[in-house]
């Protein structure tokens, strides 16, 4: 591989990197903008039942719990632009799944308000990562 080739190939590994940690935290402040929204000035409690108790739901734990998502959907995106062969659609199904599956959380909210702010703040975060991350595909 040439110099050039190597400059290029740098770029453009900056440029995904750089995009996919833009989606992340896109994906965190558009959960923390419907925290703030509905929250503190809607008058909406963001709470959830667990267990016997119920826990409010915190800008911290809002952003926290999205930036986990993110992260772990870029390496799961990862691990398929290296393991298989159409990794996007494959990364679409899995993430859609999960996203599914993480849907069951917001049954637990306190009050029909609160259980619908939360299905938003998933479906926002779920739908940002499933569509932006894939933007950045690894060209080779």
């Amino acid at each position: 591989m040439t110099n050039m080739e190597q400059q290029i190939t740098a770029t453009r590994t900056t440029a995904r990197r750089t995009g996919r940690a833009v989606t992340v935290a896109a994906g965190a402040a558009s959960a923390l903008i419907l925290w703030a929204v509905n929250d503190p000035w809607g008058g909406i409690d963001l709470a959830v039942r667990q267990g016997g108790t119920v826990q409010h739901i915190g800008p911290v734990a809002v952003a926290a719990t999205a930036l986990i998502a993110g992260l772990a959907a870029w390496g799961l995106l990862a691990l398929l632009e290296r393991t298989v062969r159409r990794p996007t659609r494959t990364y679409r199904v899995i993430a859609s799944i999960v996203l599914a599956l993480s849907l069951l959380g917001p049954l637990g909210g306190v009050g029909l308000s609160s259980k619908l702010v939360l299905l938003a703040m998933h479906l926002t975060v779920g739908a940002i990562l499933i569509i932006g991350l894939p933007r950045y595909r690894a060209h080779g």
